[in-house]
């Protein structure tokens, strides 16, 4: 099951944390539409993803609730159809809620550096360092705790559980 190694923050001065990400990526980033629709699960979290262009993605992922850098393990699939699977396990197993949020993008070495702009809740960042086969999640907590450093992102600030867990609050 791949993994990776999380931690969200909320932002307090995007345009700041923006720059930053642009340096440390040496890009521009990637702007990215997305809709979540969260599905009742006995366990960890089952979301439908799609995106502007109606491709989708079925993701499932299990991860401690904390504050700090988190393992989380996960599995993704390609889908047709995204809202029509959408409207067959709402049916299923019920609906927890949607999460729509546009997200610049950017790469920096094998982490994911997401800012999140969240409707309803405001702006966030993420950091996933996607872990290779044989790294340990020691290493992965380690280059998520320098990137924090680097863009400035205070422990105080640190957010636990999903978006649509803020939501629902």
């Amino acid at each position: 099951m791949p993994r990776n190694v999380e931690i969200k923050a909320k932002v307090r001065n995007v345009d700041e944390i923006v720059s930053k990400a642009k340096q440390l990526s040496n890009s521009e980033g990637t702007w990215i539409k997305q809709e979540d629709v969260f599905f009742k699960v006995p366990q960890g979290r089952l979301k439908l993803r799609e995106y502007e262009d109606r491709t989708a993605e079925l993701i499932f992922y299990n991860r401690p609730d904390g504050d700090g850098p988190k393992l989380s393990e996960y599995q993704k699939c390609s889908v047709r159809h995204g809202t029509e699977l959408a409207l067959v396990l709402g049916q299923a197993l019920g609906i927890m809620g949607h999460v729509k949020k546009d997200r610049q993008l950017f790469m920096v070495g094998q982490t994911r550096v997401h800012i999140d702009h969240v409707q309803s809740l405001g702006c966030f960042m993420e950091l996933e360092v996607v872990l290779t086969e044989g790294q340990t999640i020691d290493q992965g907590k380690a280059i998520a705790e320098s990137l924090m450093k680097e863009l400035g992102v205070e422990r105080d600030y640190l957010v636990s559980g999903a978006y649509m867990d803020l939501l629902l609050k």
